[in-house]
């Protein structure tokens, strides 16, 4: 208890006040302006700046505001706020309201939004206010209560402008005649070599380490084959081999040749027909126009009985939740001369935003809305072809005017400052069909630069790993062609030739280099005497849900078992921190605070490598579990016990499979019985699971992936019926280029749980698996570490490498098992050791919870936005894994080796 106390003082202390620099100081183009909303505590809007910011937590800082961190988080989870002219400086929420303690509930928090130059509305921010650096003339905002991941709710009830230096609208770029830059034309010879060598047997793109193809990829090379030479014999092989039944049922009808189709899929396999002089109403034996008109949806999910996939009429129901998938449908009607029903083109408008950019998420109208260039683009073609929809296309034309960088690349964010081939790409399509000759010339002129000796792109300027996705799009650009263009054309039958089938295949090998990702993990500068510490530097405040997050992954990989055993030797002998801080301290074992999810997720390490966890750290994790069992709902305002059967303290789904799965492993599948319960409850319709257990949270792909490897532990046929039904839901959230989306976007850690997910089943999701582990291994950087997601800040996070090298061997954390015999016993740290100098991890923390996890949508659905430090998983929205961190392995279960899982 004393030490207890010790931390409490040390933790809950405010920080100190700065000087802040005049408002007056930050202008357009130097230094970033923050403001606070107190108007929940009785105040107004406090502005401040700073001329010179490092990150967005010195800004808020560095402008006069003082903060203070939870005892459980540290001073990197922003608790309260407090400003010197309101109220003498007193802190918000007061320890009355807030005691601080653990993660805030989720609905009442202080949550952190951006707005880059020239944006004129707030954006929920993906990194945590250490991990984000402010760019000159960003606007940072600071709210009180909750929102959602998505934007929805929660946001600024003041706009970017209204708080800007200077306090009015922010400059916005000049509507001239176009970037000046050279002439420059895309090599499309080269482009074309490049492509047509990516093409196994000439006929179909197949991901390294596999043996079926890849159905998207190998479509979209065929339009870019089509787009350079409108006769060309490659294009065509490709579209006879996507015309046979057993290619075409494949990727456009997963569930079965009688049932709808999956919208993405049919419209590409019928705008390959279309740009290759094929009839897109006999692909494959399948009429696609007339399958992709029939199954629109006609009602909402507001609708009495709701139509799974329906969200809002005018839906195409398998779209995943993409407005790719939207957008293309629709293309690929008009160009076959199918006049799409109304409402389908018509629910495009729902995604643009208010600066006349699109989104690339099939949100509803007034839903968040981030603009994004290359999206803008794909939906201006179709609506400018469809017609009816002067007014959007006009705005959205002035969109990508606007965001056209002055060397004519476009990024891929409406905020971003960099080009991006793929973007740029579809932009480029856009503007010159739209009648933007000078500005789609400059945009060619620019991809003219960025291509690589091979004829290939990268995503973006500067990068060398050549994609096929960024190609595509580009090579079509270069062509001087567009989408629409390519495709309208009066269609004309053609033999679909057919061929032998191929049958299943173990789960495919390949992914990320493991070795160099867990090298990154153990280099010296990020764990530190067995333990990693949070990013201030100098705190002394050790991150133990990091630490076991990078235990995870170093027992999945087994490449360094030395490091793994001092990690293992610093939790279980009662290591210190800088601050005299144990494993104990992070549990809160043995107090009222004590949490189901940090509790399971400490018992769960233990069991991987032998521990006994019911003597580890010094403690009982197992019975402390069992008496963390909660015997009914408490009344508010007590949220400790979300439930009967919940685990006290664990308010996300995430934390209560972690307490499930260290029961069952721990052969404590009687006292697990009741939480067991509790978590098959939360289960949705869908198969998926929502984020926060007791507040109103989306389905997401991380709680949906750790439910599952829960509950596929259990040998009885209602679990295992409900962990088929999760993986399918999984499976159908999959992006384009293999990712899945979360909470900061197109997540690395959603990605590698989805992996270890979906490997429970290897044989069925081979090809989803195969697709995940190439969009890890995109996301992975040269030092061995791995972003935090596509589209978020670039550069190496250690939270997002622990869950992407164990996620990528597909080991479930049900079953992870690591033999620490013939290591060395480590000496165990007594606190004086901590870091020092410029941190180097990144973190973002959601609220809600004492433990970590993720945050995040998986379908779109709602987590938090991100507050100060990290999120521990940041597919879980809002609380839910907030420093339990969010790496966790899987490993196929038994009964699913049967049906060809990899082991």
């Amino acid at each position: 208890m004393l030490l207890v106390c010790g931390v409490t003082v040390a933790f809950l202390a405010p920080s100190t006040t700065a000087t802040a620099d005049p408002v007056k100081d930050c202008t357009a183009t130097v230094g970033a302006v923050v403001a606070v909303d107190f108007g929940p505590f009785g105040g107004k809007v406090e502005r401040g700046c700073d001329t010179t910011p490092t990150t967005g937590y010195d800004l808020l800082h560095e402008a006069g505001f003082t903060t203070t961190g939870t005892v459980h988080d540290g001073p990197a989870f922003i608790c309260r706020i407090g400003y010197g002219s309101f109220n003498s400086g007193t802190q918000y929420p007061t320890p009355d309201k807030e005691p601080c303690q653990l993660t805030p509930q989720a609905s009442a928090y202080w949550s952190y939004w951006t707005a880059s130059p020239g944006q004129a509305n707030w954006t929920y921010s993906p990194l945590g206010a250490m991990a984000r650096t402010p760019k000159p003339g960003d606007v940072d905002a600071w709210v009180f209560g909750g929102t959602d991941v998505g934007g929805s709710t929660g946001k600024p009830t003041f706009s970017p402008d209204d708080v800007r230096a200077g306090g009015g609208a922010s400059p916005k770029p000049t509507d001239t005649s176009g970037p000046v830059v050279p002439p420059g034309a895309v090599d499309l010879p080269a482009a074309t070599r490049w492509l047509t060598a990516q093409l196994k047997d000439g006929e179909r793109v197949v991901d390294e380490g596999s043996e079926t193809p890849n159905y998207t990829l190998t479509a979209e090379t065929a339009l870019a084959l089509a787009a350079a030479d409108p006769k060309s014999p490659a294009a065509a092989k490709v579209a006879a081999f996507l015309a046979r039944p057993e290619h075409t049922e494949a990727y456009a009808y997963p569930s079965g040749k009688d049932r709808a189709p999956e919208a993405a899929a049919a419209a590409r396999l019928a705008l390959v027909a279309e740009a290759t002089g094929g009839n897109p109403r006999a692909v494959g034996g399948h009429d696609l126009l007339g399958d992709l008109v029939k199954d629109v949806c006609t009602s909402g999910s507001d609708a009495p009985t709701p139509v799974p996939g329906c969200t809002v009429r005018g839906d195409f129901p398998t779209t995943s939740g993409q407005a790719e998938g939207q957008a293309l449908a629709v293309i690929a009607l008009l160009g076959g001369g199918v006049r799409p029903p109304a409402d389908a083109v018509a629910r495009l408008t729902d995604m643009q935003c208010q600066d006349g950019g699109f989104t690339s998420m099939l949100i509803r109208r007034g839903d968040g809305c981030d603009s994004e260039p290359g999206a803008t683009g794909l939906a201006a073609l179709a609506l400018q072809r469809a017609g009816g929809h002067e007014a959007e296309v006009a705005k959205a034309r002035d969109f990508l005017k606007k965001a056209q960088l002055a060397d004519g690349g476009l990024p891929a964010a409406a905020y971003g400052t960099v080009g991006s081939a793929y973007a740029t790409g579809f932009a480029a399509q856009a503007l010159r069909h739209l009648g933007e000759t000078d500005r789609a010339d400059a945009a060619v002129s620019w991809l003219s630069k960025q291509q690589l000796p091979s004829g290939a792109f990268a995503f973006e300027a500067g990068g060398t790993d050549p994609l096929l996705f960024a190609t595509v799009p580009a090579v079509i650009a270069g062509a001087k062609s567009d989408l629409v263009t390519l495709t309208t054309k009066k269609p004309e039958p053609s033999p679909s030739p057919t061929g032998p089938t191929t049958g299943p295949t173990p789960r495919p090998e390949g992914g990320p280099d493991l070795k160099k990702g867990s090298a990154y993990l153990t280099d010296p500068t990020r764990l530190i005497q067995g333990h990693y510490y949070e990013s201030t530097a100098g705190t002394g405040f050790a991150d133990y849900g990091l630490t076991i997050d990078g235990a995870y992954a170093l027992a999945a990989t087994g490449a360094d078992n030395a490091a793994l055993r001092g990690i293992v030797d610093f939790l279980d002998h009662g290591g210190k921190d800088g601050t005299g801080r144990t494993l104990a301290s992070w549990t809160n074992i043995g107090t009222k605070y004590a949490g189901g999810g940090s509790l399971g997720k400490a018992a769960l390490l233990a069991e991987a490598v032998g521990r006994d966890p019911r003597h580890f750290g010094g403690q009982d994790l197992i019975t402390a579990l069992a008496k963390a069992v909660c015997p009914a709902k408490t009344p508010a305002p007590d949220r400790s016990c979300a439930d009967k059967g919940a685990y006290t303290n664990a308010t996300s789904v995430f934390s209560q499979s972690l307490g499930v799965i260290a029961q069952v492993r721990a052969g404590e599948s009687t006292a697990a019985a009741e939480p067991i319960a509790y978590l098959k409850t939360l289960q949705k319709p869908s198969g998926a699971w929502v984020s926060l257990i007791g507040e109103p949270s989306g389905e997401e792909v991380d709680s949906t992936a750790i439910a599952a490897m829960a509950l596929d532990l259990l040998p009885d046929q209602q679990s295992q019926a409900a962990v088929d039904k999760a993986l399918a839901w999984l499976a159908a959230q999959q992006k384009p280029d293999g990712g899945f989306p979360g909470a900061s976007g197109n997540s690395v850690n959603s990605a590698a749980l989805a992996v270890q997910a979906l490997s429970l089943d290897g044989t069925t999701y081979k090809t989803q698996i195969t697709k995940a582990l190439a969009f890890l291994t995109s996301q992975q950087n040269g030092d061995g570490g791995f972003n935090i997601a596509k589209d978020a800040q670039p550069g190496s996070d250690l939270r997002a490498s622990t869950q992407a090298v164990g996620g990528a061997t597909g080991i479930s954390f049900g079953t992870l098992t690591r033999s620490l015999a013939g290591t060395t016993p480590q000496p165990t740290p007594t606190g004086s050791a901590q870091p020092s100098g410029t941190p180097t991890t990144p973190k973002i923390v959601t609220p809600g919870e004492n433990g970590g996890g993720s945050g995040g949508s998986g379908g779109g659905g709602g987590g938090l936005a991100h507050t100060g430090t990290q999120v521990i998983g940041i597919g879980a929205a809002a609380a839910l894994l907030t420093l339990l961190g969010y790496g966790f392995v899987r490993a196929a279960r038994t009964r699913r080796t049967a049906k060809g899982a990899h082991q």
